[in-house]
């Protein structure tokens, strides 16, 4: 495919840096292997994409391809993807492919500058709140721990601060294998993605090149705070080479309380009342968050019912607004009863008449008329 560098991205020679960079993304996306699994033209094309914006993205290689050609980029010693093999041009197909995209696409591969970082800036920690804790707010002491350079090799995990280019990547950090018309990469298992190998390893780090260090934090847990919910400090995270921090993550874990069920902002309580109370119809004393409150049942009440305090819940950690209090009854029955109660819910029940019964006249005739049906 002998096509010139303006042809392979479809733009017209006065193209800005933006129409190149617009055109190489549409080409890319169109041609990339892992969205033409098997297709080795579209594989040939998308190289032939990504040697293209190498150089008209770079204005000096733009500038001699335009007067000279190919031929001139060779001539001035700028390499293209003719002259390199197979690992070599996938390695920098990732290159130029992150640089637009931002990574995503499985032969891109990450960058050599995160593969080179042995452990996130950031760290998480659990803090445990009792509910009433998470309710009010408080203040915690927080135990966690840190990574930081070793002392003793600065970070390299080399007693004598040297190392060496991998021999199994030949200092990339990834291997290339086919399968079929497909080629993958993965990372390099001799060297975990550095690119590079230890001959002497620090004994005080066993060659991890960092160390982990106990801390304790005092924090101000605000009031409102749910189970799950994470308070971020900054720059109490781990430390790398080069000096920078990264922020310490809290995560709440919220035990539970013997009463009170939170739901978001709301809390509900079960008010167990006996048969004869909801019968009755009364007023009670039931307990809220922050004291009591008295709640009004009407007579013939039902099971599981549910009464609504306003703004007797939780603060919104956010908003400060109050949630709401549901108190939900449930109706308990006498398991057993003596002779002297039981003759006084029958003398109770035939004082009623026929209320008592409700589902002698609610049945009436019905056993009748199925007896009609079968004859």
């Amino acid at each position: 495919m002998d096509l010139e560098y303006y042809e392979i991205l479809e733009i017209s020679r006065d193209a800005d840096s933006g129409a190149i960079k617009k055109a190489y993304r549409k080409q890319a996306l169109k041609f990339h292997p892992d969205r033409n699994e098997g297709d080795k033209e579209a594989e040939e094309k998308f190289k032939l994409v990504n040697e293209a914006y190498q150089v008209l993205s770079d204005p000096e290689k733009k500038a001699t391809y335009d007067r000279y050609g190919k031929a001139g980029l060779d001539s001035q010693g700028f390499s293209h993807f003719s002259d390199m093999n197979y690992e070599d041009i996938m390695g920098d197909l990732g290159s130029i492919f992150e640089s637009v995209f931002g990574g995503g696409f499985g032969s891109g591969g990450s960058s050599r500058q995160r593969r080179q970082r042995k452990y996130p800036l950031d760290t998480e920690v659990e803090v445990e709140l009792a509910f009433n804790e998470a309710i009010f707010g408080c203040s915690k002491e927080v135990k966690f721990s840190y990574k930081k350079p070793c002392d003793d090799c600065s970070g390299t995990g080399s007693s004598d601060g040297k190392k060496s280019t991998c021999h199994e990547c030949n200092g990339k950090g990834q291997v290339f294998y086919r399968q079929g018309f497909m080629t993958y990469s993965q990372t390099c298992p001799a060297c975990n993605g550095k690119g590079s190998t230890i001959e002497n390893p620090c004994g005080t780090c066993n060659a991890k090149g960092y160390s982990d260090e106990s801390d304790t934090v005092k924090i101000d847990i605000p009031e409102g705070i749910d189970n799950g919910n994470r308070i971020r400090v900054t720059g109490r995270g781990n430390i790398d080479e080069s000096g920078e921090k990264g922020d310490l993550y809290i995560q709440t874990n919220v035990g539970e309380d013997d009463h009170f069920v939170r739901h978001n902002d709301d809390i509900y309580i079960e008010v167990p009342l006996f048969f004869t109370q909801v019968a009755l119809g009364d007023t009670i004393t039931i307990p809220t968050l922050r004291g009591e409150t008295e709640l009004e049942l009407p007579m013939g009440a039902k099971d599981k019912q549910q009464f609504v305090f306003k703004k007797e819940g939780v603060r919104n950690v956010h908003t400060g607004e109050l949630g709401n209090m549901i108190a939900q009854i449930m109706i308990k029955y006498p398991k057993k009863l003596t002779n002297e109660q039981r003759e006084a819910l029958i003398s109770l029940q035939e004082g009623f008449g026929i209320e008592s019964s409700p589902h002698e006249s609610s049945f009436e005739g019905v056993v009748d008329k199925i007896k009609g049906w079968f004859k």
